[in-house]
């Protein structure tokens, strides 16, 4: 009798519209469990009346506390994995604040002369950079941030568009999901562009919110990207950089354009 009264207090005391909770008559056991993540605790019912010599209230409230502690760790923890899912990096310029409006200091790497590679958590419409606070609420290490960032930025689509100019060819990105330009950091996919290259592979990222890849063919090419890249630079909402870069072995040097449409490496 004192058990089933047990199984009715923990049942009124511990359901909640995220949890499951299954009774074993045999086994004398209850299973209390997070509905989405599966996980879950499972309480011999009878070996805790034993433990309290048959006292149901304290065999309930030590039950209780143990259960709610027990979920909400893993619930964290589910938390948890769902933002490193979000965790994503993001291309601004070299002239980007180093530090967040309090003062603390953002999480960074050096990428080229001209951009720095910081590191964000998505939010949906908008997102947080990383700031060595966040990392220590997290307990995230640079190389564990810097992991799964690239992990998941291989992750986005990369549907181009594509445009011909005098004879050279140009592709767009411009997917308006604020990690357009970040895509610059996905090996693979540039070395796939450049193996359709017939020209120069040169690669822009003038703001936030476009990737632009040239086939440049002829000496006209580098004057219409010295002009394309400046005009996105200018319309951009967060500007980058109105410099381009040849893309060579793997590399990225930036460019100037220079009179009569010579390009200089920096």
């Amino acid at each position: 009798m004192s058990t089933i009264k047990l199984k009715r207090t923990l049942e009124e005391a511990l359901q909640k519209p995220n949890r499951s909770i299954a009774f074993d008559r045999e086994k004398e056991e209850m299973r209390i469990e997070n509905s989405d993540t599966k996980k879950g605790v499972t309480v011999a019912l009878g070996g805790i009346l034993a433990k309290f010599e048959g006292n149901v209230q304290k065999a309930a409230e030590e039950t209780i506390y143990y259960v709610n502690e027990a979920l909400n760790a893993f619930d964290e923890s589910g938390k948890k994995e769902e933002k490193e899912k979000r965790i994503f990096p993001v291309i601004r310029s070299a002239s980007f604040p180093a530090e967040a409006e309090e003062g603390v200091p953002l999480f960074f790497d050096e990428h080229t002369a001209e951009t720095r590679i910081y590191y964000a958590v998505d939010l949906g419409s908008t997102y947080r950079l990383i700031d060595e606070k966040l990392m220590a609420k997290e307990k995230w290490t640079a190389e564990q941030i810097r992991e799964i960032a690239r992990f998941n930025l291989r992750s986005l689509p990369l549907e181009m568009k594509q445009d011909t100019v005098a004879g050279n060819v140009f592709y767009f990105l411009n997917s308006n999901d604020g990690y357009d330009a970040t895509r610059i950091l996905n090996d693979r996919f540039l070395k796939e562009m450049s193996e359709k290259m017939e020209g120069d592979m040169t690669v822009s990222v003038p703001h936030g919110d476009v990737l632009i890849i040239g086939d440049i063919r002829n000496e006209t090419g580098y004057d219409i990207l010295a002009q394309m890249a400046m005009s996105f630079f200018a319309a951009g909402r967060v500007p980058i950089t109105a410099l381009s870069f040849v893309y060579e072995d793997g590399h990225l040097e930036p460019i100037f354009i220079l009179a009569k449409n010579r390009p200089h490496k920096d």
